[in-house]
């Protein structure tokens, strides 16, 4: 994945003990979600500000110094927390503190679509997070995690990068991901009768491609 930007500002496990309001983003519970989305919109606000300083100084001598600044605001929220003001690239992501909240990040997309498109819409994080995590080792919680996540994507309309959760599927294949999708293609939900069916035939068939031909193909009745 990307390089993460920054100076080594704070610890790691540290950063990640700061967020741990965020976890509210996907509270069931309205006003603990409404209360972690204002104090994420704010942090946002903070890092529009810390911006607007460092390009108003890019020629003063205190831009370090506010380069800085302005990395810490960016590590306060989303997607910025997954990498700012870390020292290195994670490596392998079953390793990296803050892997908790890379997989908050995600199962905020997958619970409250709406909400992270509004608050921290950033496609090209996802896809790289899913592929990295259907690529690494899954220990129990991690494979929980997982399943988890790919029984939300199931259920509801496609959203973009949604296709990259074939993946996660073939990489944490085993009975508990399976009734699970066995269960949503029995639902009244017509979206999950259809990503499930058609998870469920991937899964099957671990030498086909999960490519947007192949999906095509599989809709039109084609392929059986």
């Amino acid at each position: 994945m990307t390089e993460a930007a920054g100076s080594g500002i704070d610890d790691d496990h540290e950063w990640v003990e700061g967020l741990a309001w965020a976890y509210g983003l996907v509270s069931p519970d309205p006003a603990e979600r409404a209360a972690a989305l204002d104090r994420h919109a704010r942090a946002r606000m903070e890092v529009e500000a810390a911006y607007d300083r460092l390009h108003k100084g890019r020629f003063s001598r205190l831009w370090p110094a506010r380069m800085w600044a302005y990395r810490r605001a960016c590590g306060r929220c989303f997607p910025g927390a997954l990498w700012s003001g870390s020292e290195y690239a994670y490596g392998e992501i079953s390793t990296w503190p803050r892997l908790p909240l890379a997989l908050l990040f995600l199962e905020w997309e997958a619970r409250y679509p709406q909400e992270w498109t509004e608050h921290a819409k950033a496609w090209g994080a996802k896809q790289a997070l899913i592929r990295d995590l259907a690529a690494t080792d899954h220990d129990q919680y991690l494979r929980a995690k997982l399943v988890d996540l790919v029984d939300l994507a199931v259920q509801r309309t496609y959203r973009c990068k949604d296709r990259e959760y074939v993946r996660v599927a073939r990489a944490v294949d085993g009975d508990e991901l399976r009734d699970r999708l066995h269960r949503a293609q029995r639902s009244e939900n017509p979206a999950a009768q259809l990503h499930a069916g058609y998870v469920l035939w991937l899964l099957d068939r671990p030498e086909i491609p999960n490519t947007r031909h192949v999906w095509c193909t599989w809709l039109s009745g084609t392929l059986t």
